[in-house]
């Protein structure tokens, strides 16, 4: 490494006039090296991965690249390397391979720039005497694709993510990976990458967007204003705030056009607490980027500072063997999801940890997700459900500057390893601490809710497992009668024809066989969610085997465990029946069906129905998604497809 390379990786926080002096990236002395050694503990069992010989640490960088570079052993391999751009014998001996995976393609915000911020990491990585290889993996917008057929090909793109790095990473014997996502599916994908090649890494978060602003509303909007909006427009009650600039009165088709043209204005992933962010800030505290990476604006110097002081983190993972199964620990877990209590985090998260944890044989169950949230309060005034975006944190201190508060309370682990080569606390050290005057991230003895938001619940409704979003301001509890739709476009299509309305009797609407194996895919439910919002409905809950956005908000509960495609009890759901759904006893129960009460007459009952039961054809029958149906595992196990947990 250059002499006085600490002295070059000064970067920003939020406040631009505050300069970090050596943010993390160097290792001080042999107690923090002895620390790493004893975190590492969780590497993959024998037979479990594919293995590739490798050089031990300690020696040459290109650990695995070697077996493939040295000698004749293989020329053909070497001829090829030649032509792709190694530019002479000793780099070709010598110099390790430090692929650069983007999630790039055109078409979505949050993706369009990753292909430029990732030629400045791989300038970087060659200014280091490495040799950068990028290349980019596939994406799919869930903005774009809510409420549609193509929603169905969202979370399976997260196994074709992981896929994809893991068979270049390994196929072409790269000694590290630089990955850079963007988007919901893109930070859980190249985690689980990670865990899978296990070769020294490093996350780039692609950013996050600015804040939009409709003159006709006269307030800062964002994408879920969009489908919040079409709910108020549906239902007779979008107006506009202001007149337009010839001093006439808008219409309601106006103001939509005015949403639609303003809530996205540049690059950068949806600018709330939704899924993208949620995860970005998670894997933050895991300790798995460089600080500050979940909360530079996409188009922010810091961002581009970083994607150049990432060459030389992965070469300090690389000297010092810091690998991602040191670092997805279960400590780290517990971090992560400390963090994505406090900030009021997707429900996505619950799905996206479990998966990342098993892909790195880390024990995370939803009892633990369960005991972090009863301990954890909600602090952070973030949208959905808040006021504030990421962009407003960054300015007041970013994601470093709330892991240090919480370092300081007690309630993240600053010891845990990072990138860096330093510890968690270490890298916030220097950080700023939060502004005092700031009104994003509350006391810990002044919260917005004295528990998690996110609730896992059980009964005989999801004997596996249901996980809801309750952030407090909806209530703790909710009893209604069912009204059943077989298929998300049917509620949708109630939503449109303005047939769902507040009734005397609360309702829980249920969308059933949009589970991982029924949908196929598990698609989100953003539109009816944001709908029911923008409607103004009050008495509705909704409940699904499918999953929502981190852009929704209300009385929501999804991944509904045994899914009805597998027959669990949300397939024998008839109008009428009347359920109950707790946040304080974390359950979610049927108290009547065909008006029986008593758990021994309910039971009865829905065996009744199920003798009458038959399981749906599975559509479609080939492609990707049918070959999704048959390999994924369920929602409480993650929805991955490579260990699919138990069969309902």
């Amino acid at each position: 490494m250059a002499p006085h390379a600490e002295e070059s990786l000064g970067t920003h926080s939020g406040h631009e006039n505050v300069q970090q002096q050596d943010n993390g990236l160097h290792q001080n002395g042999d107690q923090q090296q002895q620390q790493h050694r004893q975190d590492e503990r969780n590497m993959p069992k024998p037979g479990e991965y594919i293995q590739f010989d490798h050089l031990p640490p300690g020696g040459p960088l290109n650990r695995w690249s070697h077996f493939m570079t040295r000698g004749h052993d293989y020329p053909g391999a070497q001829a090829m390397l030649y032509s792709a751009g190694v530019p002479n014998k000793d780099m070709m001996k010598n110099a390790p391979h430090v692929g650069i995976a983007t999630v790039w393609w055109e078409g979505n915000p949050c993706n369009t720039h990753l292909l430029d911020l990732g030629m400045i990491v791989k300038r970087a990585v060659q200014k280091q005497n490495m040799l950068p290889w990028q290349f980019n993996t596939i994406g799919v917008s869930d903005g774009i694709t809510m409420g549609s057929e193509g929603m169905r090909f969202s979370l399976q793109s997260r196994e074709i993510i992981a896929d994809s790095i893991e068979t270049v990473t390994c196929a072409q014997r790269h000694d590290a990976n630089i990955s850079i996502p963007g988007c919901d599916k893109n930070m859980p994908g190249v985690i689980m990458a990670a865990a899978r090649h296990n070769r020294p890494f490093v996350m780039i978060y692609g950013g996050t967007m600015r804040r939009g602003h409709s003159q006709l509303l006269d307030k800062p909007i964002n994408i879920s204003t969009c489908y919040e909006a079409i709910g108020s427009y549906r239902y007779g009650v979008l107006k506009a705030n202001c007149k337009k600039a010839s001093g006439a009165e808008a219409t309601p088709s106006e103001v939509m056009d005015d949403i639609e043209e303003h809530a996205c204005p540049g690059v950068g992933a949806c600018g709330g607490m939704y899924t993208a962010n949620t995860m970005a800030t998670a894997i933050e505290a895991m300790g798995l980027c460089l600080p500050g990476s979940s909360s530079f604006p996409a188009e922010s110097p810091q961002k581009r500072t970083e994607c150049e002081r990432a060459a030389e983190a992965i070469r300090i993972c690389m000297e010092k063997d810091i690998r991602p199964r040191d670092l997805i620990t279960r400590r780290s877990f517990m971090n992560a999801l400390v963090l994505t209590m406090v900030l009021g985090g997707s429900t996505n998260a619950v799905l996206h940890f479990l998966a990342m944890a098993n892909s790195a044989d880390v024990d995370l169950t939803l009892e633990d997700i369960h005991r972090v949230s009863e301990a954890t309060p909600f602090l952070a005034d973030l949208a959905p459900s808040g006021k504030h975006y990421m962009e407003d944190l960054c300015n007041v201190g970013g994601t470093p500057a709330v892991l240090k508060y919480l370092i300081a309370i007690g309630r993240i682990d600053g010891d845990i390893m990072t990138v860096t080569g330093k510890t968690l606390a270490e890298n916030v050290a220097s950080w700023p601490s939060l502004d005092p005057g700031q009104t994003i991230i509350r006391p810990i003895d002044k919260p917005i809710k004295e528990s998690g938001h996110l609730r896992i619940l059980y009964g005989n409704f999801a004997p596996g497992g249901a996980v809801a979003k309750i952030t407090g301001k909806e209530g703790s509890s909710f009893t209604g009668r069912a009204r059943v739709f077989n298929k998300e476009h049917e509620l949708n299509s109630a939503l449109s024809a303005g047939d769902i309305k507040d009734e005397d009797e609360g309702q829980v609407l249920i969308v059933r066989y949009e589970g991982p194996k029924g949908g196929p895919g598990m698609p989100e439910q953003l539109q009816a969610s944001a709908a029911i919002m923008g409607a103004g409905l009050k008495k509705i809950a909704l409940v699904t085997d499918g999953r929502y956005s981190g852009a929704s908000h209300g009385f929501i509960v999804g991944h509904v465990v045994p899914e009805a495609a597998v027959g669990g009890p949300i397939a024998l759901m008839e109008d009428g029946d009347l359920i109950i759904i707790d946040a304080v006893k974390n359950s979610i129960d049927i108290i009547e069906a065909s008006g029986i009460k008593g758990a021994a007459g309910i039971a009865a009952e829905l065996e009744r129905r199920r003798r009458g039961w038959k399981p749906p054809k599975m559509k479609p029958v080939r492609g990707v998604l049918a070959k999704y149906a048959r390999l994924v595992g369920d929602a409480s196990h993650g929805a991955v497809t490579d260990a699919g947990g138990p069969a309902w």
